[in-house]
């Protein structure tokens, strides 16, 4: 899947957790495509590891286990995003490009159970500091909020609304200011709480 992408190089493989470590210490590494259930060490524990690593590369979880507890201790571990395996092999080469800038990567249906989990027994202090956020978006930073909280990509968001990935890029740069957000996640979480989800 990553042979033909332009952008990405494989520089090594791993069958467990310890080699997926010992790969990373020997190999310049910018992402790391984590599995989760490994013999030796599994992907959680070489995450932890891994992350805790100077100058460490980013970890993208890419599993068949969707259960909330893989979750949250994946990404409590430090991982950068959470995918499924039954991603599109287009949208897992996107994913890491995402990872590599900075911002995590989740898949949707996780998007989705991490907002319901977040926002359960919010009460009515957090949504109504949300509908102020929101209130505060033009139009169009509001239709890019929405898709985002859809688990929709960048070249998802651009096709939808006619627009460049640069405007995209854009948008979301503002409604983190606007929305006090420091990920995609926090956009999601801020509209459901919003009651627009």
């Amino acid at each position: 899947m990553l042979g033909g992408a332009d952008d990405h190089e494989v520089v090594a493989e791993a069958s467990d957790g310890r080699e997926a470590l010992d790969a990373v210490r020997s190999h310049d590494v910018d992402v790391v495509l984590m599995d989760l259930r490994m013999p030796v060490m599994d992907g959680i524990e070489a995450t932890a590891a891994i992350t805790a690593l100077p100058s460490p590369p980013h970890v993208l979880v890419l599993t068949t286990f969707d259960a909330d507890d893989y979750v949250v201790r994946a990404l409590a571990a430090g991982a950068h995003g959470f995918l499924l395996k039954d991603t599109p092999p287009a949208q897992i080469v996107e994913a890491i490009s995402t990872v590599l800038s900075g911002e995590p990567a989740l898949s949707p249906a996780i998007t989705r159970r991490l907002i319901a989990q977040v926002t359960d027994g919010s009460g009515g202090g957090r949504e109504a500091d949300a509908v102020r956020r929101v209130a505060s978006l033009t139009d169009r930073e509001r239709d890019v909020a929405l898709a985002i909280g859809r688990g929709a990509s960048n070249a998802e968001i651009a096709a939808e609304l006619h627009v460049s990935l640069a405007t995209v890029k854009a948008h979301i740069s503002h409604l983190f200011t606007k929305l006090d957000a420091v990920n995609r996640v926090q956009v999601a979480i801020t509209m459901h709480e919003a009651g627009l989800l």
